[in-house]
């Protein structure tokens, strides 16, 4: 091999893995990084401010399996950034993360922008290591792949000091990473099947990391072949197509209060991937952890998270997606549970009837307009508010990959998520939908969108306040309104000051003619102007109440 400096090296290594775009704001500490990307033809999006960046990276890993790569600064960059690593951890997301590091001769004096990346990452990701030798680059960058897709997936964080990166050396490359995963044996998926169809009212719960079409087309096949209901996990609602007769909803905030009240009643559950938190189990109120009184098969990819919360009656250390397939070619186990499947489809089918809002623009018949206009052909983002409740609720979700939210409840990552899925799906109608306060924690990257040719479609839920706080607010301390309204732009003027169209939408009726406007190319805002009250207490204080 020919002398290489350190960046030269780290460009090849991510070559050799696949890499096909990364994300970043520039520094210093990683000059030599963008010089080796320099000779190769992998896209640099560059970005407004690191959180925004971290999110795109998270969301290109959900949108392909593969690591979503960041390149971020020292300091005030690495910091910015770990709102994204966090999504990442919680939704089990593969990701390598470089931070560009002070020289190693400075460190321990608090230079300029010092930080402990182990001590500050440690808590927040799979893994956090400090490269101090530029021959050995190769080695830390194939064990951070590996790291990031195997078991459990997640963000992984490499430090690279200046001084490593730029000196030169003569090291061979390492190939690229074959994550390993355990097999499943067809006589422990067969049995696993068997008790779970042999109760009375069954249930399988759909989540997790490492899906896919195949393992969605699978999952879709075993509720046919057994006749079992499928409930799937907070923001994975294209895990399952919704419209089969055996999807039953999700289990997320402010989910149906009659599936909710099927999981405590279910005697028997097959948990596919999911982790089964605090969200899936209404805060652990749904399920005791304490003595939860059901058959409880619970697949997952972490043998340290079996058992970690509930106690499995069986417990599988397998992704899901694995699980599935060993699963859908026993066609000769049915449960007898067709009366119970079908009131599980129908709690479903009048969860989705509408309920009307206040205010001329019905946020309820915009996504049930949006939904079916769609019908499966667009990626629809989102952030955190509870604007997002309506999505939940109403949309129909058709095919894998057709959302990608942060199941940690990330406010602001719509409109990065968005550019990611752009980038990666030229060909697909992208829509963001995001709250006022959600979007202008991350307005910035419309910049991004416009630079970077990522022509996607934005959507405003505006009414003037953080909704979900100001919502806990008016329960808890009613009549003493504190630190939750906002001033918002001219969404309008703001669209053509990036170079976009800008759409106000103040009666529903308007929504449909604005959108379909917007499909027909170009960077598009829809401002929704909502009723002031309708998101605090119009929807979510009764619709999230529980129900007998």
């Amino acid at each position: 091999m020919a002398n290489r400096h350190g960046g030269k090296i780290l460009a090849d290594q991510l070559a050799i893995q696949g890499v096909t775009r990364v994300f970043s704001v520039p520094g210093e500490s990683f000059l030599a990084a963008l010089d080796g990307l320099y000779d190769h033809a992998i896209p640099n999006i560059v970005c407004r401010q690191e959180g925004g960046a971290a999110m795109m990276a998270e969301a290109h890993g959900k949108l392909t399996g593969k690591p979503g790569v960041l390149f971020v600064t020292r300091g005030p960059g690495a910091s910015n950034a770990a709102s994204g690593l966090h999504v990442a951890m919680q939704d089990s997301t593969p990701m390598v993360v470089f931070v560009g590091q002070i020289a190693l001769d400075h460190r321990d004096r608090e230079a300029f922008q010092e930080v402990d990346y182990r001590a500050f990452f440690g808590p927040l990701v799979k893994w956090v290591a400090e490269v101090e030798r530029t021959d050995r680059l190769p080695e830390y960058i194939s064990r951070a792949f590996q790291v990031a897709q195997s078991g459990r997936p997640g963000p992984v964080v490499l430090a690279l000091p200046e001084d490593i990166l730029s000196a030169v050396v003569d090291v061979h490359d390492r190939g690229p990473t074959v994550p390993v995963h355990p097999p499943v044996d067809g006589a422990t998926a067969r049995a696993a099947l068997a008790d779970l169809a042999s109760h009375k009212r069954p249930l399988i719960i759909a989540g997790g990391p490492g899906w896919s079409t195949k393992a969605q087309h699978d999952l879709e096949a075993l509720a046919a072949a057994t006749g079992i209901p499928v409930a799937v996990t907070f923001r994975r609602q294209d895990y399952m197509d919704n419209a089969h007769p055996n999807y039953a909803g999700d289990l997320g905030v402010g989910a149906n209060p009659r599936l909710a009240q099927r999981l405590k009643d279910a005697d028997a559950l097959l948990v596919l991937g999911s982790r089964l938190g605090d969200i899936a189990t209404g805060g652990y109120e749904l399920m005791n952890p304490a003595a939860h009184g059901k058959t409880l098969i619970h697949i997952h990819p972490d043998p340290d998270e079996l058992g970690r919360v509930y106690q499995p009656t069986t417990a599988i250390a397998a992704r899901a997606p694995d699980m599935l397939a060993a699963m859908v070619g026993i066609n000769d186990i049915q449960a007898d549970c067709a009366e119970w499947t079908a009131q599980a489809r129908a709690d479903y089918v009048w969860w989705q009837q509408p309920k009307e809002t206040p205010g001329a623009v019905k946020m309820e018949a915009v996504i049930g307009w949006l939904s079916s206009h769609l019908d499966g052909r667009g990626i629809i983002t989102n952030g955190a508010g509870n604007y997002a409740a309506f999505l939940h609720r109403y949309a129909r979700f058709r095919g894998y990959r057709s959302q990608v939210a942060p199941t940690s409840g990330s406010m602001g990552y719509g409109l990065p998520a968005a550019i990611a899925a752009k980038l990666e799906h030229p060909d697909r109608p992208v829509i963001c939908l995001a709250g006022d306060g959600c979007l202008q924690m991350t307005i910035q990257e419309l910049s991004t969108a416009r630079q970077h040719g990522a022509d996607i479609i934005v959507i405003v839920a505006n009414n003037g306040r953080y909704g979900t706080i100001r919502m806990h607010q008016e329960k808890i301390y009613p009549g003493r309104v504190s630190g939750t309204d906002l001033f918002n732009p001219d969404y309008v003027a703001l669209a053509a000051a990036y170079g976009g169209t800008g759409h106000l939408v103040t009666e529903t009726a308007q929504f449909s003619a604005a959108f379909q406007k917007a499909e027909k190319g170009g960077l598009h805002i829809i401002e929704l102007k909502l009723d002031p009250d309708m998101l605090a207490t119009g929807f979510s204080l009764s619709d999230l109440a529980p129900r007998p």
